[in-house]
């Protein structure tokens, strides 16, 4: 959610802070706000809005310096406003940003007001400046009273410092929040994410939980929970710093919804040979794991659920095995019952996601013979955290609403599936065929795309809806939620999706002219059950728009529009090519609206918190 941005530089870092925070926009964020150490004297400019706001305000009231800290921050504690907008200060000695949330800070807040404090804001963020500040005043160095403070907080947190007592250094501590460490030549840099530093460095080291890192212009030192001095590796990212930028599209999500072809290329590429999985991709343990592996559970929020509910039909009918689908924010809080031989497959976008990361955690705990993630980001917690893993390889995805990494997060499940099903009975011949299905994806992607016109056309007769309603059966009534995820995101019309054959069960109730009503037609085995459920929407005067195999035999007729999707789609294959043009229904609805595609309201790309 929140993002970091600090620097240590002999030039004025200002630039860098606010370079780095606009790279971060696509987290979600309501505020921003910078500070820099002036000589002995900190100052600060805060703004609420977008980072062109507070970018108006430095060109308003200049300030620079060697030494800053930044952050875009999204409402927990406090309302979206400046005086709880970060950097945080505590009695003009020392300022601090943070990300996550300190869940004993009502504690500590009454203790520090026994000893004098004033708080400014309603925020747990200026707890924590206040806590370092008063370990300050003990005696301790910056470093030294950070370690300190952090032995107060409970919960999660990533958090940088600066004094204006010690102008050489900041101080970053992490617990629970990805904090990465940037190395340049004669400066340094410390950030959420990457994405921020990529204009200045690719090379990174990233702190691991209860790691404190101090951080000079001429190097860093980490120190672990216990302030023993630890090494972190030192990787090379290969992401380029245009890798975020639009190009010639109007908006990010229009980008990654055109980039799918190749990231489902990339997400194949290396995987298979001989139109076989290669096993190994998963890590040296996975052979061993899938041998023993009885049944699964998936565990996973927002679009990554709904990847695990197609999943769950790759596993069960593929490798006959049972599966069990979750969302993250659920799974811990109802003690569930580990059976022998279980795997726990973790799926986020970011490998960050607070619910997710719990999740695992707990799993880890409980029983489970082996722990897997489907994740986009190698560096991320989910990744290091968990026995095997699968990267999705979609590349950066800055549109809030996630469409490429979804759909790699489907072709990564379906290897997973048929790497389970081939220690389960799958014959050769039968896992060739699957695999050159999934092969020949991303070429049917690139056919689903050229529907982009008739899309738009489409778009037309929802942009004045305030519902809508999607329905699919089998494997692409995911696909369905899918659909009306991303259009109550971006559009912010009401849509809600059903398996078809419960509209007699309640949604039938709803059905009116007002109301479209959209379907996704496979010709699979469901799809003569499925053109009775679409009558019984025809017959109460709705208005239909399907995505229809060529070879369904569903025409088009009076109040029934029909788009004929690409020939010769596969079971396997149907849950992703039919989820790209509904993504482009949503944004082209979206469009027509006027809302913010790539950053819509209340809702954050990366959810570091519960």
């Amino acid at each position: 959610m929140c993002g970091i941005v600090a620097a240590a530089a002999q030039r004025d870092v200002v630039p860098i802070l606010v370079e780095g925070l606009r790279r971060l926009e696509y987290r979600g964020y309501d505020s921003a706000g910078v500070a820099v150490l002036t000589g002995d004297e900190i100052q600060r400019r805060r703004r609420v809005g977008k980072v062109t706001e507070l970018d108006q305000a430095i060109l308003d009231q200049p300030l620079q310096g060697g030494l800053g800290i930044a952050h875009t921050r999204w409402a927990t504690h406090g309302e979206p406003t400046e005086h709880n907008a970060h950097p945080h200060i505590s009695e003009d000695n020392l300022a601090i940003v943070h990300n996550g949330i300190i869940e004993n800070h009502a504690e500590l807040k009454e203790m520090l007001k026994a000893k004098g404090y004033r708080f400014e804001s309603e925020t747990d963020t200026e707890v924590v400046a206040h806590l370092v500040n008063d370990q300050t005043k003990q005696g301790k160095d910056l470093l030294a009273a950070v370690q300190a403070a952090i032995h107060e907080l409970q919960g999660a947190y990533a958090l940088v410092v600066m004094s204006k007592a010690d102008t050489s250094r900041l101080v970053a501590a992490r617990m629970g929040c990805p904090v990465v460490v940037g190395l340049g030549e004669g400066e340094n840099y410390i950030a959420s994410d990457v994405q921020a530093l990529l204009t200045e460095t690719r090379r990174f080291q990233f702190l691991e939980d209860g790691d404190v890192a101090e951080m000079t212009v001429s190097g860093v030192r980490i120190f672990d929970t216990d302030g023993n001095p630890v090494e972190r590796k030192i990787s090379e990212s290969s992401l380029s710093a245009d890798a975020v930028e639009k190009g010639e599209y109007a908006h990010y999500m229009l980008k990654e919804i055109f980039e799918q072809p190749r990231a489902l290329a990339d997400t194949l590429s290396e995987r298979v040979a001989g139109n076989r999985i290669l096993e190994a991709v998963f890590g040296p343990k996975a052979q061993a794991i899938f041998e023993k592996v009885k049944r699964v559970h998936i565990v996973a929020c927002g679009t990554s659920y709904h990847a695990g509910l197609v999943a769950q039909y790759y596993i069960e009918q593929g490798a006959g095995l049972p599966c069990r689908v979750e969302v993250a924010s659920e799974y811990r809080y109802r003690n569930p019952v580990v059976s022998e031989g279980a795997l726990f497959i973790a799926i986020s976008q970011s490998g960050e996601t607070a619910d997710t990361l719990a999740a695992l955690r707990y799993a880890k705990e409980s029983g489970y013979l082996a722990t897997a993630a489907i994740c986009n980001v190698p560096e991320s917690s989910l990744v290091r955290e968990s026995d095997i893993c699968l990267m999705t390889r979609a590349g950066p995805e800055i549109g809030v609403a996630s469409t490429k990494a979804f759909t790699t997060q489907l072709v990564a499940l379906a290897l997973l599936g048929v790497a389970l099903a081939r220690h389960n009975g799958m014959t050769d011949r039968i896992e060739r065929a699957y695999i050159r299905q999934l092969l020949h994806v991303p070429v049917l992607v690139e056919h689903a795309l050229k529907l982009e016109p008739q899309i738009r056309e489409w778009a037309k007769h929802f942009a004045d809806k305030r519902h809508a309603l999607f329905l699919g059966r089998g494997p692409t009534y995911p696909v369905a939620m899918e659909g009306a995820l991303k259009l109550k995101e971006i559009s912010y019309i009401h849509a809600e999706a059903y398996a078809a054959g419960e509209l007699k069960h309640g949604p039938l109730a709803l059905v009116d002219a007002e109301m479209p009503v959209v379907a996704v037609a496979p010709n699979n085995a469901l799809v003569e059950k499925l053109k009775s459920n679409l009558e019984e929407v025809r017959a109460r005067g709705g208005r239909l728009f399907i995505f229809a195999d060529p070879d369904a035999g569903i025409e088009p007729s009076e109040g029934m529009e029909v788009m004929t999707m690409p020939d010769h789609i596969e079971p396997l294959q149907a849950p992703l090519v039919y989820t790209v043009p509904l993504q482009l229904l949503s944004y082209h609805v979206a469009l027509i609206r006027g809302t913010d595609v790539d950053q819509p309201r209340n809702l954050a790309k990366s959810v570091t918190v519960e």
